[in-house]
């Protein structure tokens, strides 16, 4: 069997809290945007920039993303950010960041210059290793976020443990809806993140429901293992190699203390046959949710 990095390792989140390089605190931040004030940089994304600043009607903190134009490759992250707050004023949950505005610079031809997402500031950090109790906890508000979602007709499509935010009294956020798109969507090239990645997404067919569970499970996975699921993408490619449900080792394998309750769960989202995976998050969420009681005593 493949099997790939350990939590600890998985590249730098564009979350909330990343720690800065020297380069980046080196460059001098841009005074306002749009009309906010900007306090500090939080760090870099596909084609964007996030910052902290400070929402000047009601003076409270927001995080901004910001987008500029400088070739034409730019337009689809602007294209991005319109689609994430198009999708984000659509739902709402508390685990869910919210989306506050939408800010566009444009020609006298209506060509964009420049846009910005204005969000929730959420003081929080991106998911590290947990132990398989706090898991469950975390990943039921995940699965009940991900289910509104889907109630409102769109699919997330890039869940991964770095757009998972939890803060310190155990809040959690779901950020990043630049890859969200409704439900039946196929995309013009495959999106998602290697690791995380569903066959479906990879093969360029009809995302849906079951596509987050692909993605919620091989997170889930990660969190609890400290290991990565082989994907189309991350998997060794052979002579004779394919993905299979039998290229998996469970949680429990690899980690004995996970109840098996929840390592079979785990690999119910994670199998390569998307008709046999979950397409029910809320009912997902539940199941976490009376295996978090009955571990913790609860």
């Amino acid at each position: 069997m493949h099997m790939v990095g350990l939590a600890n390792n998985y590249p730098p989140p564009v979350g909330e809290l990343r720690e800065q390089s020297s380069s980046e605190k080196a460059i001098a931040l841009p005074r306002k945007i749009f009309g906010y004030d900007v306090v500090d940089l939080l760090g870099h994304g596909a084609g964007s920039t996030i910052y902290v600043v400070t929402d000047p009607t009601s003076r409270q903190l927001r995080a901004l993303k910001h987008v500029v134009r400088k070739t034409d490759r730019d337009v689809r992250f602007i294209t991005q950010l319109e689609d994430e707050f198009l999708v984000g004023k659509r739902v709402s949950h508390v685990s869910l960041r919210k989306v506050v505005d939408l800010k566009l610079e444009k020609t006298f031809m209506r060509k964009v210059l420049s846009a910005a997402l204005v969000m929730e500031m959420f003081d929080g950090k991106p998911l590290v290793r947990l132990n398989f109790i706090d898991a469950a906890i975390v990943f039921s508000h995940v699965a009940s976020a991900l289910s509104a979602m889907h109630a409102a007709g769109f699919v997330h499509c890039d869940l991964k443990p770095a757009n998972i935010l939890q803060s310190a009294s155990g809040e959690v956020r779901v950020i990043d809806l630049g890859q969200a798109c409704p439900i039946g969507t196929i995309k013009e090239r495959i999106q998602g993140t290697p690791d995380f990645i569903a066959p479906e997404q990879v093969k360029r067919h009809a995302v849906d429901q079951r596509t987050d569970a692909y993605n919620f499970g091989a997170t889930l996975y990660t969190v609890l293992t400290g290991h990565n699921i082989p994907t189309l993408i991350n998997l060794d490619k052979g002579a004779n190699s394919f993905l299979s449900d039998a290229l998996i080792k469970t949680p429990t394998e690899l980690c004995p203390h996970i109840p098996e309750p929840l390592s079979q769960l785990v690999m119910e989202c994670v199998r390569v046959n998307a008709a046999k995976r979950p397409s029910d998050l809320g009912q997902v969420g539940q199941r976490l949710q009376i295996i978090a009681q009955k571990f913790s005593g609860g």
